[in-house]
């Protein structure tokens, strides 16, 4: 069986992209997803995505890590997809989809996608990180030297750790540039390596940051090894809400396989 397909990225975290409206992608076959995101013997992405049909949105976002389970929200791949959907005629400036947690919303003007992330209601800060669920999970803690840190080793070790163990959380080292500005490094669950860019990570630091009162910004910038992204929220009775995450999403090249 020959496939379209088609190769996106947002400030380096890169998807392999199908439009499966006419249900031609069997999602069950976790071998053959694991073999496209494959960097040696596949196409080679951090993750594939299905854009498919939906009965009341513009469409349905079905995600997979590159371990070929399907996995949590991921932003990214969100603002990927409405890329891939303003590509294929379906949406112009803006958006709404489902996605597995549920409705999102975004506007796309050129390259810049923003996308509404769900509301954060819990953040739970411990002695040395903090722990919250932005679409997926995720571990955010403070370091002087970011570059010194052996993301893989590390990251794993806290991934796999407790409180953990086999669910598993991303893992989101940060260190402060100015108060509005962060630089983060990002260890991802199902990739099982640093990323160049986590979207529900920086969105996880930037409310991180704000709750332990690192920033009383409510726009923040984040400094991703892929380049920068935005996260702006409003904080309300102890909830963030209106989370909007921006940056640019690119089709890199369409293909078969």
């Amino acid at each position: 069986m020959q496939l379209t397909f088609y190769k996106y990225q947002g400030t380096g975290n890169d998807f392999v992209m199908i439009d499966n409206r006419q249900q031609i992608f069997d999602k069950n076959d976790t071998k053959r997803i694991a073999f496209l995101c494959d960097r040696r013997f596949g196409i080679g992405a951090d993750g594939l995505i299905l854009l498919e049909h939906h009965e009341s949105e513009d469409f349905k976002m079905v995600y997979f890590n590159a371990d070929g389970n399907e996995s949590s929200m991921c932003g990214n791949g969100g603002r990927c997809i409405v890329a891939f959907a303003n590509y294929l005629g379906i949406i112009s400036s803006h958006a709404t989809f489902e996605a597995i947690d549920g409705h999102h919303e975004a506007n796309i003007s050129g390259y810049q996608v923003s996308l509404k992330m769900q509301d954060v209601s819990q953040v739970e800060n411990h002695n040395s990180y903090v722990f919250l669920d932005t679409g997926s999970p995720h571990h955010v803690q403070l370091e002087h030297q970011l570059d010194a840190i052996d993301i893989k080793t590390e990251g794993r070790k806290i991934r796999y750790g407790e409180p953990y163990n086999e669910s598993g959380s991303n893992v989101n080292f940060v260190s402060k540039n100015a108060n509005d500005n962060f630089s983060v490094r990002t260890y991802e669950r199902g990739v099982e390596d640093e990323t160049l860019s986590c979207g529900t990570g920086v969105t996880a630091v930037a409310l991180a940051m704000h709750y332990i009162g690192e920033t009383e910004k409510n726009t923040i910038e984040l400094k991703t090894k892929g380049g920068p992204l935005k996260v702006s929220f409003q904080n309300e009775d102890n909830v963030y809400n209106n989370i909007w995450l921006t940056g640019p999403a690119i089709q890199v090249y369409k293909g078969n396989i």
